[in-house]
């Protein structure tokens, strides 16, 4: 898939007023969104778990885990979402567990996140 980046402004959601504003790399194959430490720390940012977890090269690491406000003004909505506390020098990563809240999928063609209908339970969610 073709890589491309989508604005998204991130805010704590004790204090939304503290938060800044990234281009994040759309990455469909990250679960989680994956945001340098030291930024979430700026605003105040808290982490509530760890999660275990395999990097792209195929390390393992744990990391800490937080929820914050994500706003991608492309779509015009602010969600709270999971991202994990990452290196500092490292990308700033939209994951698929983002998108997933925004109904959005990515489309490499365009280069933006396009709406998409949202499934709840299969077949027995649909059998009355």
């Amino acid at each position: 898939m073709g890589m491309f980046q989508v604005r998204v402004k991130v805010a704590n959601p004790a204090d939304p007023e503290r938060f800044f504003e990234e281009d994040f790399w759309v990455d469909t194959g990250a679960l989680y969104s994956f945001v340098p430490e030291n930024r979430l720390e700026q605003i105040g940012l808290e982490p509530i778990h760890h999660r275990e977890l395999i990097l792209a090269d195929g390390r393992r690491d744990r990391r800490l885990l937080g929820e914050a406000l994500f706003t991608i003004p492309e779509l015009g909505e602010t969600l709270t979402c999971p991202v994990i506390f990452a290196p500092t020098e490292s990308l700033y990563l939209l994951g698929a567990t983002a998108l997933e809240n925004f109904g959005v999928a990515a489309d490499p063609t365009t280069r933006h996140l396009k709406p998409i209908l949202g499934i709840i339970g299969g077949f027995l969610a649909s059998n009355s």
